[in-house]
């Protein structure tokens, strides 16, 4: 009798941690990436996850510092549009905002 129990509290337990496992998996799969292209890089920094790693790139060519979200515009991103996010770093393209996206 003894016995018995003890297999069915394994069995218990590892049915927990099943479910548990897929709880867990399923809410790893983040929110879909929104698109950013077009629209100022502050929207960016509002529109994802605060523990979301965003690396923001000129791609103007010129090389410049980011420094003053305000002043620019997306461009490119990665992940793309609709793209689960998954804790990946998101990868910004910004020029200023009077300037022309490059093709």
């Amino acid at each position: 009798m003894r016995m018995l129990i003890r297999r069915a509290g394994v069995v218990a337990g590892a049915t927990l941690a099943a479910g548990v496992m897929t709880v867990t998996t399923a809410a790893a799969a983040g929110p879909p990436m929104p698109d950013f292209r077009g629209q100022g890089l502050a929207r960016v920094f509002s529109g994802v996850d605060y523990r979301t790693r965003v690396e923001v790139r000129d791609v103007s060519g010129r090389q410049r510092n980011v420094l003053w979200p305000l002043s620019w515009k997306v461009c490119t991103q990665s992940p793309a549009p609709g793209k689960e996010l998954t804790g990946q770093t998101v990868t910004i393209g910004v020029v200023k905002k009077a300037e022309r996206c490059p093709v």
